[in-house]
C-alpha cells in the first residue's frame, strides 16, 4: 500500500487534485466567512471564495505539483500568477456556473451551497489541470 501511495504522489494529476482538495476546504471556509460573518449574498460569496481558493491553489501547485517548472524572479512569478488566473478563469466560470445552477435550481441536497460548490470544483478539475500544465507552469530554464 505504501508503494502505491508513493507512486500515486509522483503523479502530477494526483498532486494537482490534492492541492485542489485543500483548495476546496479553503473555498468552503471562505464561503462561510463571506456569508456568515461578512454578510455577502450567496452569489457574491461564491465568486469571492473561488478567487481566494484560486490564489491558494496557484501557490500549492507552484510548490507541490509543478515545482520544477515554476517561474523564478518577481516578474516571472507575477506573470505565472496572471497566466494561472487567466488559464483557470474558464474553469472558474464553469465552477461558478455549476454551483449557481445547483443553488438556484437544484432541489434537496443539490441546492445546498456547499454541495453545489463541490460539484463546481469537480467540474473544473481536469480542465484546470490541462491548462495549468500546458500554459502556466512552463519554465524552460534552470531554477535560479
Amino acid at each position: 500500500m505504501k508503494a502505491v501511495l508513493a507512486w500515486a504522489w509522483r503523479q502530477a494529476f494526483v498532486r494537482f487534485a490534492a492541492v485542489g482538495g485543500a483548495g476546496y476546504l479553503i473555498n468552503a471556509a471562505a464561503l462561510t466567512v463571506f456569508t456568515r460573518y461578512l454578510g455577502l449574498g450567496v452569489d457574491a460569496a461564491l465568486a469571492s471564495s473561488i478567487f481566494v481558493a484560486m490564489c491558494f491553489t496557484w501557490a500549492g501547485n507552484r510548490y507541490l505539483t509543478f515545482a520544477s517548472r515554476r517561474a523564478h524572479g518577481l516578474s516571472g512569478i507575477v506573470e505565472e500568477w496572471l497566466r494561472f488566473v487567466g488559464a483557470n478563469l474558464l474553469g472558474a466560470i464553469v465552477n461558478y456556473g455549476v454551483a449557481l445552477a445547483l443553488v438556484h435550481y437544484g432541489s434537496g441536497w443539490l441546492g445546498n451551497p456547499y454541495v453545489a460548490q463541490a460539484c463546481g470544483v469537480l467540474a473544473g478539475l481536469v480542465f484546470n489541470f490541462t491548462l495549468s500544465r500546458l500554459l502556466v507552469f512552463r519554465s524552460d530554464g534552470p531554477a535560479g
